[in-house]
């Protein structure tokens, strides 16, 4: 029986680039939509919450009748 002796490789380089390429996409894609469109380090926002609410009293506790 004869034996495959090819031994020069790289038959499957060419799809380690296109996968390589696809998870570059992905991550900046993901940048992208984790930042909500900007790139880290840029525009802040300012967020000032002010909650005014009515203030509410307990009932008064009932006697145990000692």
């Amino acid at each position: 029986m004869a034996e495959n002796t090819n031994t020069s490789g790289g038959g499957n380089t060419g799809l380690a680039f296109i996968v390589g390429g696809l998870v570059v996409v992905v991550a900046v894609i993901a940048i992208f939509l984790f930042t909500r469109g900007g790139l880290p380090g840029g525009e802040t926002k300012k967020v000032d919450v002010d909650i005014n609410v009515p203030e509410v009293s307990a009932p008064a506790a009932p006697s145990t009748g000692n």
